[in-house]
């Protein structure tokens, strides 16, 4: 375990990686990014504590029995949507245009037009829990190897 000022600064930093992780997750559809990058993003936060803190404080938070499930329902959410326009085509974009999503800009999209990918938001969100989870499983699994702790199956 390192100082209490490395633990009191990475307890501030999380909360800055976590938003910008979720804004790169959000903003996917119409900048680089998307779920992918943005979970592994808030991977590297959970890096960040793993290294702060030691790996047996941080397995008690991060159950694997709880990473499991946030990445089961990850890709259970994605497979839904692609299989909900499935009576026009395997992934197709159902909410385009619809005024929940908004409509769609002449000039196309662009950063103020968050509410223009339809169902593409949605899966970026997916593919970020599954990443986020799937990815800090692994961390938290390599960290209680290397301690010389054993993980619970």
């Amino acid at each position: 375990m390192l100082s209490k000022i490395v633990r009191t600064a990475a307890n501030q930093l999380i909360v800055f990686i976590a938003v910008f992780g979720l804004y790169v997750i959000a903003h996917g559809h119409i900048t680089p990014g998307g779920g992918f990058q943005g979970g592994a993003i808030i991977v590297s936060g959970v890096v960040m504590l793993l290294v702060a803190f030691s790996s047996h404080e941080i397995k008690k938070g991060l159950r694997e029995r709880v990473l499991s499930v946030v990445e089961s329902s990850g890709a259970l959410v994605f497979i839904i949507l692609a299989f909900a326009g499935i009576g026009t085509v395997f992934f197709y974009n159902l909410l385009l245009g619809t005024p929940l999503f908004g409509g769609i800009p002449a000039t196309g999209p662009g950063p103020g037009n968050i509410w223009t990918g339809g169902i593409i938001p949605l899966m970026n969100f997916a593919v970020g829990l599954k990443v986020i989870a799937g990815l800090s499983a692994v961390v938290l699994a390599l960290a209680l190897f290397s301690s010389g702790e054993e993980v619970e199956e």
